[in-house]
């Protein structure tokens, strides 16, 4: 089984390549989505985001208040570290869990695991590769204000929120260009496929 840590800056074009792996028959694992599961309701992690944060971040249909959450940690590290201490450890029992699923239905399965922040939490060494879809900070700029319909004070906020462009890069293993366009970018994961099927095939024991 191989394990691929995908990451990239907002509006790079990762939720593109994250498709095309998808679709070239790659196992793909969502650690946002990872995160929602490891706070859903009836979950240890939502009991003890509760006995940390309290009652006020519950809605009124008994899951997690995500926007009552955020007031509380925005602008408190010390609640953000909390947070993740109860929510990253639960994150990374269900992403195991994927990759175990994963490995007993194909011992040669690619799964991909996406994460936005790989980088900023120290995870870039828990994979066998790390690709970065990279983009200019302008183009993303361009996209999150034509497409997304953030203003541009607000999109550079986020842009800014991530880790810097030089310090993902240096993590990659391999980077693929999303600075063009979707078919252009889905060519790119098409060519890192076939590598990592001849790959797969190279280490294959002689019939």
């Amino acid at each position: 089984m191989q394990r691929i840590g995908l990451t990239g800056g907002i509006a790079s074009g990762k939720s593109v390549v994250l498709r095309r792996f998808a679709e070239r028959g790659a196992v793909v694992v969502d650690h946002d989505l990872l995160a929602r599961e490891a706070v859903a309701p009836g979950s240890v992690g939502l009991d003890q985001v509760i006995e940390a944060f309290g009652a006020g971040v519950l809605g009124s249909d008994g899951g997690l208040d995500r926007a009552a959450l955020a007031d509380v940690v925005f602008a408190d590290a010390d609640a953000r570290e909390r947070l993740n201490a109860i929510v990253h450890p639960e994150v990374r029992r269900l992403s195991a869990e994927r990759d175990a699923q994963a490995g007993a239905a194909d011992d040669g399965a690619v799964v991909v695991h996406d994460i936005p922040l790989l980088v900023e939490v120290g995870l870039a060494d828990s994979f066998h590769l790390v690709v970065v879809v990279d983009a200019p900070v302008e183009l993303r700029v361009h996209r999150l204000v034509e497409g997304r319909g953030l203003t541009e004070a607000d999109a550079r906020a986020r842009v800014a929120a991530q880790a810097d462009d030089e310090t993902r890069l240096a993590a990659a293993d391999v980077v693929l260009d999303g600075s063009g366009t979707e078919l252009e970018l889905r060519s790119q994961v098409d060519a890192l496929w076939e590598r990592l099927l001849a790959e797969r095939e190279a280490e294959l024991p002689a019939p």
